[in-house]
C-alpha cells in the first residue's frame, strides 16, 4: 500500500502574488537563492492565473551542476494541481549564461510537460544581480 501527501512547511507572502514576466520569476526566485553556495534546482508550481501555490527545491548540486530529472520535478506539481510550472536554478559561479545542460534539461522539461499537461512557462539561471530566461532565448 502507497500513499503520498503534500506538507505544506512554510508560507511566504509573495509580494506581487502572480508572475507575468521573467522579472516576476527572477524576483521570486532570488528570494531562496540568493545567498546559496551550490547549485540549487527550485520548482514553482502556478495556478490558471500564474500564482505560485507551491515551491520545491528539488535538487541541490555541487559548486557546478546538478542532476535534474523530469520525474522530480513534475511531482509536485500533480500533487498541488499545478495548471503550470516555472522552472530555476542558481550558478554559484556568478555568471548566469545557460550551459548546454541547461539548454537539454529545458527542452526534456517542455517535452514531458506537454506529455502530462502542466506547461513549463520559464526556465530562470541567476547568477550575481543578473538572470537569464531561457523563455526569452526561445528554449521553451
Amino acid at each position: 500500500m502507497v500513499s503520498l501527501k503534500l506538507v505544506k512547511e512554510s508560507s511566504l507572502l509573495y509580494k506581487d502574488r502572480c508572475v507575468r514576466s521573467p522579472e516576476d520569476g527572477y524576483q521570486l526566485l532570488k528570494q531562496f537563492l540568493e545567498e546559496v553556495d551550490r547549485e540549487y534546482f527550485i520548482i514553482v508550481c502556478l495556478d490558471t492565473k500564474n500564482q505560485p501555490t507551491a515551491i520545491n527545491i528539488c535538487h541541490i548540486g555541487s559548486l557546478n551542476a546538478s542532476i535534474v530529472h523530469p520525474r522530480e520535478c513534475f511531482k509536485p506539481a500533480i500533487l498541488s494541481n499545478a495548471a503550470s510550472i516555472l522552472v530555476g536554478h542558481n550558478h554559484p559561479s556568478g555568471q548566469a549564461a545557460p550551459s548546454r545542460e541547461d539548454i537539454e534539461v529545458t527542452k526534456r522539461l517542455v517535452e514531458a510537460g506537454n506529455i502530462i499537461g502542466i506547461d513549463l512557462i520559464d526556465h530562470i539561471i541567476l547568477g550575481d544581480d543578473q538572470f537569464v530566461s531561457l523563455k526569452e532565448k526561445g528554449y521553451v
